[in-house]
């Protein structure tokens, strides 16, 4: 698609340096069409390509060849990385290192190496960006890898750490308990709960074999093991997710689902509005969608047992 280059904007790219000009120059001067450009729909912001719109602007052309993302912000900052990381002008050291800053600042449930995989970064990197930046951004004990699963870290030195800091201040506050050694305030709370209850503050080591636990696990055991989610909390667990916001099929799952939600809490007002010569119709196509809907979970509830199967 062709696009007025006058449209298009470049605030938000994780260039800190500005463009090189020596670079738009030699592509002004390529005969062959340049790839299209990977812009942002909703704010019309270049995510991959601000050298390839300076050098069509160097020619004089008015109109450029885009390629739409439809995601929000955060995940078009995170595009912009990826792909300025690994492609074309590479970003540079400081540039990646400020873009992990602020990936770990939308994301910070990621686990470092997931993050130095968008920035272009080792994850000893990451992890010394992430410790330096614990008293701004949120810490969780639990992060998610490159593969989607939810995975605890291993924070036992630091509820060493708050447990000692606890007795020799036993009236400070949680906040003060997570700040002092970069716990969050839940892990702070129960670090307190233990040392007042006489017990050690750190917890027994897991098994790398164990099952994954928390929200991730109780979505992948829902129709397996008879773990019950409300609807929005199901759809919440899900939106978090990586594999699925980040991937074109699972962007499109999601927007399925929502849609769906949205229309069964409101089937009240919907069916006493839809005009009476129409009732039939509408009817015969719900119980379409009704058995389409109830085949995917059949589909998808076999998979279930199946992966619940592997683990026993």
């Amino acid at each position: 698609m062709q696009v007025p280059v006058d449209s298009l904007s470049t605030d938000d790219s994780p260039r800190l340096s500005g463009v090189n000009e020596e670079h738009i120059r030699q592509l002004a001067q390529c005969v062959t069409p340049l790839p299209p450009i990977i812009v942002h729909r909703s704010t019309l912001s270049v995510i991959d390509g601000v050298h390839r719109l300076r050098a069509t602007r160097l020619n004089g052309r008015t109109h450029i060849a885009v390629q739409y993302f439809d995601g929000d912000a955060n995940e078009a900052f995170l595009l912009a990385v990826k792909r300025n990381a690994h492609h074309g002008l590479p970003l540079t050291r400081a540039e990646r290192n400020a873009a992990a800053l602020r990936i770990i600042g939308s994301h910070p449930e990621w686990s470092d190496r997931m993050i130095a995989a968008a920035a272009g970064l080792s994850p000893k990197t990451v992890g010394s960006l992430r410790r330096r930046s614990s008293d701004a951004l949120p810490q969780l004990n639990v992060r998610i890898g490159r593969d989607g699963r939810s995975r605890h870290v291993d924070t036992s030195e630091r509820r060493r750490r708050a447990g000692e800091y606890v007795l020799a201040n036993p009236d400070a506050t949680l906040r003060e308990i997570a700040q002092s050694t970069g716990l969050s305030l839940a892990t702070a709370r129960d670090v307190r709960a233990r040392i007042h209850r006489g017990v050690s503050p750190t917890l027994p080591k897991r098994s790398n074999d164990a099952p994954p636990s928390g929200e991730a696990a109780a979505t992948q055991r829902t129709t397996a093991s008879g773990v019950s989610l409300t609807m929005a909390k199901a759809l919440l667990i899900l939106k978090r997710d990586p594999s699925l916001r980040l991937t074109e099929h699972g962007r499109f799952l999601l927007r399925v689902l929502d849609t769906n939600a949205m229309a069964s809490s409101r089937w009240d007002e919907l069916v006493d509005r839809i005009p009476q010569h129409w009732a039939g119709a509408v009817a015969a196509v719900a119980r379409q969608c009704a058995a389409s809907w109830g085949q995917a979970a059949l589909q998808l509830e076999e998979r279930a047992r199946t992966v619940e199967g592997d683990r026993v």
